[in-house]
């Protein structure tokens, strides 16, 4: 992996296997998200990752904190920021951004987010409007599961950067006709202008 530097310290992220395989003593649902998720969902590689994301329901956030006692864990819960995140401690509900590293003399190695939930229906933190049952959130892959990629496009869509455009041409063959509507739904009520609406439809 490329080592990245960044005002907090070196970034150099874990293999994903190495990552999924510290994420299977989580008794609780977590997945995959990010890069990764679209690269899964396409079915090879296409490009260099930078990191490694991981994503579960804040209500489940205690769990994943004892699964890494011992790591040195900080949370963004202010933007720009990263701050220690203690065991036993509930984040406030604007922190959604956790790194996380061996100790902290090491580099980061993944990255963990916080998703939110009602019940049995995922919503998007950005906007409450937008939500799907958690069943079909996430797709199972080799053991584990993995963000459906529709999603993980809503999430890429507020800013592209070249690796989120690259990320949206190479799934966009492989997604359904019920994957694409859905998408450009969201984006009508989020990014009503948003370039890839039109290209969701033809």
């Amino acid at each position: 992996m490329t080592r990245i530097e960044t005002p907090w310290g070196p970034w150099e992220a874990a293999p994903l296997g190495e990552v999924v395989a510290l994420m299977r003593g989580l008794a609780v649902p977590w997945w995959v998200a990010g890069g990764y998720a679209i690269e899964l969902a396409v079915g090879h590689a296409y490009r260099e990752h930078g990191d490694v994301d991981i994503a579960l329901l804040r209500r489940d956030q205690l769990a994943m904190r004892r699964l890494l006692d011992g790591w040195d864990v900080h949370a963004a819960v202010v933007p720009q920021t990263l701050r220690p995140w203690a065991l036993e401690e509930v984040l406030p509900e604007q922190a959604h951004d956790i790194w996380v590293r061996e100790h902290p003399d090491g580099p980061w190695r993944f990255q963990l987010m916080l998703d939110e939930a009602e019940g049995e229906e995922w919503t998007y933190r950005r906007n409450p409007r937008i939500r799907r049952p958690l069943a079909g959130l996430t797709v199972e892959e080799d053991g584990f599961r993995r963000l459906a990629p529709e999603v993980q496009l809503l999430y890429k869509a507020k800013g592209p950067r070249p690796k989120d455009e690259a990320d949206f041409e190479a799934v966009l063959p492989v997604l359904s006709d019920e994957q694409r509507r859905w998408l450009e739904g969201a984006l009508e009520i989020e990014h009503p202008t948003h370039p890839w609406r039109a290209r969701l439809r033809q």
